[in-house]
C-alpha cells in the first residue's frame, strides 16, 4: 500500500464490472487493466511496485502499459495543492483510476471539480495530527460513611474509608487507626488502577482463617499479593482535521511536468506523447511485433539470453533522431 492518502483512487460513477471492460486495450494492457482494477483504493501506482507483484511483466512493460492506460482513458496523475483547517499547505499528487474509459476533456473537467472539495487533512504525511485528551478514569464507588475519625478520614479519603469499613465486612479483620494510616497508600493504588472500595473487601477479607492474630499483617499481605493490573488508559481517536483542495492540475504520466508548464494529453506531455506515438507507429509499421514483450519486459527474464548493457539515454535519443524527433530538453526538477 502507499502512504495514507496516496495511491490508487477511483474516479468515481463507474460502469459496474464486465467482461468487454478492456477489450479495446491490446492483450498485455488489458491483463494490467485487470490487475490494477482490483487493487484496493490507496495501493501504490509506481511501475517499479506494481511490477514487483505481478507475475508476469516487468518495469519497462509496466511503464509503457501504464502510459497506454493513460492514452486510452483509464488513468491520470493529478497534483492537488491543499489548505489545511490550520492554514498549513501542501501539494500531494495522486493517481486516479476509472474503469470507464474518459476522454481528455472529462478528465480536465474531473481534475476542475476537484476544487473546493473537502479532504482529511490526516491523510497526508507531514501535517501535524491533533490529539484527544485521556478519557477520565472511573470513579471509585461511593462508600458508606463508618464513621470514624474526621481527622484520620479527611487524611486518607477513600482508601482510608475502605480500610476503616472492613471490620463491618468481617469482624476478624478490624484494623487499628494505625493500621488504616499504614495501608491508605496500597488501597490508594487499587483504586487507580479500577478496583472498588468493595473489591478491597473481597479481596482482603474472602476466605479468612478461622483466627487473625494481626489482620493489620494479613491485610497489607493480602494488599500486596492480590494487586490488580495497571488499568490501560484509553485515548480517543482524534478527529479527522479538514483541508480543502484550492487547486489541482493534470501531470504527465512520464516525466511528470504538469499543465501549469505544458499541455497534457493524453496524460502525458507533448515530448513524452510524441515519444509515445513514434514507438506506436513503429509497432504499426511491422518493426516490432505487436504485442510482443521483450526478455527485458518480463518480471523473470529468460534465463538461456545472453544481455548486453545499454545506455538508455543514448539509445532513446538515437531513436528520437531516426523518427524525426526533436531531442528532448532537459527540465529543472519539481517538487
Amino acid at each position: 500500500m502507499a502512504n495514507p492518502g496516496y495511491g490508487k483512487r477511483p474516479a468515481g460513477d463507474e460502469d459496474p464490472h464486465a467482461d468487454p471492460d478492456f477489450a479495446h486495450l491490446p492483450p498485455r494492457e488489458a491483463e494490467i487493466a485487470v490487475f490494477v482494477d482490483h487493487l484496493d483504493d490507496g495501493h501504490a501506482m509506481g511501475h517499479k511496485v506494481l511490477a514487483a507483484q505481478h507475475p508476469r511483466y516487468g518495469q519497462q512493460a509496466m511503464r509503457t502499459s501504464l502510459n497506454r492506460l493513460a492514452v486510452a482513458g483509464h488513468l491520470r496523475w493529478i497534483r492537488e495543492h491543499i489548505t489545511v483547517e490550520d492554514h498549513t499547505m501542501r501539494w500531494v499528487t495522486r493517481t486516479y483510476w476509472s474503469r470507464t474509459r474518459r476522454s481528455d476533456t472529462w478528465w480536465e473537467e474531473f481534475a476542475r471539480e476537484r476544487n473546493g472539495r473537502i479532504v482529511s487533512a490526516d491523510h497526508h504525511p507531514g501535517l501535524a495530527r491533533t490529539e484527544e485528551p485521556a478519557l477520565p478514569e472511573p470513579q471509585a464507588a461511593a462508600q458508606p460513611d463508618p464513621d470514624p475519625d474526621p481527622e484520620s478520614a479527611s487524611e486518607g479519603g477513600t482508601s482510608y474509608l475502605a480500610l476503616a469499613a472492613l471490620r463491618e465486612a468481617d469482624p476478624r479483620m478490624s484494623l487499628s487507626e494505625a493500621d488504616c494510616r499504614s495501608l491508605a497508600a496500597l488501597a490508594e493504588e487499587w483504586l487507580s488502577r479500577g478496583a472498588t472500595p468493595q473489591d478491597i473487601t473481597r479481596a482482603v477479607t474472602e476466605g479468612l482463617p478461622a483466627t487473625v492474630n494481626n489482620p493489620g499483617g494479613l491485610a497489607r499481605n493480602r494488599l500486596e499479593n492480590r494487586m490488580p493490573p495497571k488499568k490501560l488508559k484509553i485515548r480517543q481517536k482524534a478527529a479527522p482535521r479538514r483541508a480543502r483542495v484550492t487547486r489541482a492540475v493534470i501531470c504527465c504520466m512520464s516525466c511528470d511536468a504538469d499543465e501549469l508548464t505544458t499541455t497534457i494529453k493524453g496524460g502525458m506531455c507533448p515530448d513524452c506523447y510524441a515519444e509515445f506515438e513514434a514507438a506506436e507507429a513503429a509497432e504499426a509499421a511491422g518493426a516490432v511485433e505487436p504485442g510482443y514483450v521483450p526478455d527485458t519486459f518480463l518480471a523473470v527474464p529468460d534465463a538461456d539470453a545472453v544481455y548486453t548493457w545499454v545506455d538508455v539515454p543514448r539509445r532513446a535519443a538515437e531513436v528520437r533522431a531516426a523518427g524525426g524527433l526533436r531531442p528532448r530538453t532537459e527540465r529543472a526538477p519539481t517538487d
